[in-house]
């Protein structure tokens, strides 16, 4: 039988791309509000309550009253806003966190999917304060380059009209430390303060990159790069989803050049080390609009539903 599929929110940049993988996925029925009705609350409560999973393609304010107006104790939600990610009756939904969170999703029936920003440092960072190597109060820094389409359509549409001089530079923003990814960013990578975290807007379409720079003198074990490289590895190595490049990366390079876009139009995530004895640099690389978004909900859904996680999913770059 059809699993019923309805997606509050249909029309925003997120909402567009959950469609198009829905699309790809047999054994779903998507149901949709017609587009004069999409403010209806009647309307919207009959589609939520009707549905098996409900995605939230929403700002925080109208997920909150959407998830208010589901009665019915069947109606699985995942959520995309920043909402309920740190809220300790919601599953974050981010699979690869450790070796129970994708039970913990599939036994869930309310998922917060992740920030953008927020799974570039938790995947990179996670492991190493788990496992020991970094300590909980170490002052983590990080920056992001990310395409244009993270920011919805009103950016996407100043963007694309390109009569502005200064948006043929990247843009940093969110400068006054406050970026709303900050909450989960600190709890899931398991410190005891947020990062501070400058993100950077540029002028490309998709593809995020979270880079960290550490110090491996305020480590609590000694380790090198490579070290790390082989930590990170062997903490994904039966993830489809997140590769963790070999620590000797020039061949992953293009001149000596890091392609921010190679994830791109996939759910893939890679991990690269970078440094020496004295210096380390982590980056995540990855599609905002795939793992960091509509790709993580899809795969969120397939765990919830019992599906093959990889449906609908695009794996290889």
């Amino acid at each position: 039988m059809k699993q019923k599929v309805f997606v509050d929110g249909q029309e925003g940049t997120t909402g567009l791309k959950i469609h198009e993988y829905l699309s790809k996925i047999p054994n779903i029925e998507v149901i949709q509000i017609d587009s004069d009705k999409r403010k209806d609350y009647e309307a919207r409560k009959a589609l939520l309550n009707e549905a098996d999973l409900v995605f939230l393609c929403l700002p925080d304010s109208a997920s909150r009253e959407s998830v208010s107006m589901i009665s019915n104790p069947k109606t699985k939600v995942i959520d995309a806003s920043t909402a309920f990610r740190t809220d300790s009756t919601w599953t974050y939904g981010l699979p690869e966190l450790h070796k129970d969170q994708r039970n913990n999703i599939h036994h869930s029936s309310r998922v917060a999917v992740p920030g953008c920003h927020a799974t570039g440092f938790i995947v990179a960072m996670h492991p190493l304060v788990a496992q020991g190597i970094i300590p909980i109060d170490y002052p983590a820094t990080c920056y992001s380059l990310t395409g244009y389409s993270g920011g919805g359509k009103k950016l996407i549409s100043e963007y694309e009209d390109l009569k502005k001089d200064q948006l043929f530079a990247p843009r940093p923003y969110s400068l006054g430390l406050n970026h709303k990814h900050l909450p989960e960013m600190q709890l899931y990578a398991g410190l005891n303060a947020p990062p501070i975290f400058t993100p950077i807007v540029a002028n490309y379409f998709q593809g995020d990159a979270v880079t960290i720079p550490l110090f491996p003198r305020l480590f609590k074990k000694k380790v090198t790069a490579s070290n790390v490289q082989e930590l990170l590895a062997s903490y994904y190595k039966d993830e489809r989803f997140i590769r963790v490049i070999p620590y000797d990366s020039e061949a992953y390079l293009e001149d000596g050049y890091f392609n921010l876009t190679r994830c791109n139009h996939t759910n893939n995530l890679d991990i690269f080390v970078f440094g020496h004895e004295d210096q380390i640099l982590l980056v995540s690389r990855f599609d905002n609009l795939g793992k960091g978004a509509s790709g993580a909900a899809i795969q969120n859904m397939n765990i919830m539903l019992g599906f093959d996680e990889g449906v609908g999913l695009n794996i290889e770059a």
